[in-house]
């Protein structure tokens, strides 16, 4: 037998037990059994995607799921690493950009109509005609009116490409005809500062909104505002700011600091410890500084704040912030989208940690710890405040401070609950008192018109009795008159609503002003200031200092007016 013969067995059996292989392959395939697929897989969302894709019993829009599901995974993470679609993700970036492209107006919604609230100063609106007080009924001769008239809907009509043009269908109060306008949409600015003036002779104020690309160019204009008024103690406003850009913080941080100073640093699993210091050229180091914070205080509002306390640079007033202290990294994707991932850790100079504890996934803790505060009496006694991280100190004077949980303030003030009544919530959470403001305005615009200033505003207000005017409202709109609670909260309630019906007329500044006048935290302020106990404290070497500053400003200050400029 020749050896070809004698291997011929051997071959056939190998190509039996191959063609058992290939069939059992191809039926396991024909049958929809993947197992093999999922198991020999890397990546197993990439082949779930693809089973479902070919094998679920309905058409799946994949993009859809995926769509669906990123929000979910980078929910696994940690509280603040987001997904944002590629339609939302201009709004997202609006706020801190510094500018957008539309037609200039801010406006409600109100019985499915859109109402302009106010038109920017100079901006395309204005110069096309349209007023405070004007409903816009169509665009682009299309109906615009109803169920379909939303803030999101109406911000996609109304804003778009510079030097586009959009023609709106207005109805003017008093008048029943409808007037046609073409705009041509221009850059608005959008200002992060919302408030610049003097609180008395000495102490200048500044609000910060939130941080963004111009906000330092922003702030540098409002320190020469307040240097004309002649300040020598000021305030920087961070209540209720969300944060925005580090870099805005470090650079606000770095005016008031001296050489070398640590202002914050970050430090993440793959990003290597970055610190960010002072570089001495800050023109306001010695003026005495006060920060307000609260609540509503996060991320860069902490930055800042952190970076002043630990330096024992100036006093932190009001109620514990927010306590973000998780640095994200914005990333995107080829369809516009992009998510916001969480890279680092950020430190105060003193090596504290402001984030609160959190849970990886949906952690419900984390979402109601505002309420739980509010619950546990935090806003009302400092004696509440429940600190979960260990104690660190400041790097001049060696006091305490806290980590892991936001920035206890140096200087307690509690909500102000005087007055408080379940009247008074229920007209200001059903948004009674919002739509009264804006209903009188409306019917009153000639009228109010006349008074010039916030101040004469404010006192036409209080001789009329706005609260009477209010409750008869609010009574025809469903809101029980209880004359013994009304009278209890009246003081609420006319604060809130004459400074409803000023901002309709005049401005966010004049808002501010007329609110602050009575603010506890203010007031606080104004004491510490007048006691000369803010740090640093006022001396006559500072006052030489400030001239200095402001030769500084006046060369800064113009080169950042003429950048300013290029924006509008």
């Amino acid at each position: 037998m020749n050896n070809k013969n004698r291997f011929m067995p051997l071959i056939m059996a190998l190509c039996i037990v191959i063609g058992i292989f290939i069939g059992t392959f191809y039926a396991n395939h024909l049958s929809g059994n993947r197992l093999s697929i999922i198991n020999s897989s890397g990546n197993k969302l990439n082949s779930l995607l693809q089973i479902v894709n070919d094998q679920y019993v309905d058409t799946v829009n994949i993009d859809s799921l995926v769509e669906g599901a990123m929000p979910q995974i980078l929910s696994e993470l940690d509280p603040h690493s987001v997904y944002i679609s590629a339609k939302d993700v201009q709004a997202a970036n609006d706020d801190l950009k510094g500018s957008f492209s539309g037609i200039g107006i801010e406006f409600t919604i109100r019985q499915d109509t859109i109402h302009v609230q106010n038109v920017i100063t100079n901006g395309p609106s204005e110069k096309a005609g349209i007023l405070a007080g004007d409903k816009i009924v169509s665009i682009d001769e299309q109906p615009f009116v109803g169920k379909i008239v939303t803030n999101e809907e109406a911000m996609h009509r109304l804003k778009g490409p510079k030097d586009t043009k959009v023609k709106l269908g207005i109805i003017r109060y008093g008048e029943k005809k409808v007037k046609y306008f073409t705009i041509t949409r221009g850059e608005i600015p959008v200002k992060s500062i919302s408030a610049t003036y003097m609180l008395d002779d000495n102490t200048g104020y500044i609000r910060i909104k939130n941080f963004g690309e111009n906000t330092y160019s922003e702030m540098l204009i409002a320190l020469g505002t307040l240097s004309q008024e002649g300040f020598s103690n000021l305030v920087i406003d961070l209540r209720g700011n969300t944060g925005g850009y580090l870099a805005s913080a470090v650079k606000i941080a770095n005016e008031f600091l001296p050489k070398n100073r640590l202002i914050v640093y970050t430090e993440g699993r793959r990003s290597p410890r970055q610190e960010y210091k002072s570089d001495g050229h800050g023109a306001y180091q010695r003026i005495p500084l006060v920060i307000l914070i609260d609540e509503g205080s996060a991320s860069a509002s902490e930055i800042l704040s952190g970076a002043i306390q630990d330096n024992d640079r100036g006093t932190i007033i009001g109620r514990r912030s927010f306590g973000k202290g998780l640095v994200q990294q914005p990333l995107s994707f080829a369809d516009g989208s992009m998510i916001r991932l969480t890279i680092a850790r950020y430190y105060t100079p003193s090596g504290r940690c402001i984030q609160k504890p959190y849970a990886s996934g949906s952690d419900r803790d984390y979402e109601t710890d505002l309420m739980t505060r509010y619950q546990h009496g935090e806003y009302f006694s400092q004696d509440s405040i429940k600190h979960t991280g260990p104690a660190y100190h400041t790097l001049i004077e060696k006091r305490t401070v806290y980590g892991g949980g936001g920035i206890t303030p140096d200087i307690f003030v509690p909500e102000d609950t005087l007055g408080m009544t379940s009247y008074y919530k229920e007209a200001a959470m059903t948004g009674l008192i919002l739509q009264f403001a804006y209903t009188y305005t409306d019917e009153n615009r000639s009228k109010l018109n006349t008074y010039k200033d916030m101040k004469s505003l404010a006192d036409y207000l209080q001789k009329l009795n706005t609260v009477e005017l209010f409750v008869s409202y609010a009574e025809k709109n469903g809101l029980k008159r209880r004359n013994l609670l009304i009278q209890k909260s009246h003081k609420l309630l006319e604060r809130y609503v004459n400074s409803r019906i000023i901002y309709n007329m005049m401005s966010e500044q004049a808002w501010t002003q007329y609110l602050n006048a009575d603010d506890p935290v203010i007031k606080a302020t104004l004491k510490l200031f007048k006691e000369n106990k803010a740090f640093p404290k006022n001396t006559e070497n500072e006052r030489k200092q400030k001239k200095v500053a402001q030769a500084v400003f006046d060369y800064k200050g113009t080169h950042v007016h003429t950048t300013m400029i290029a924006y509008a």
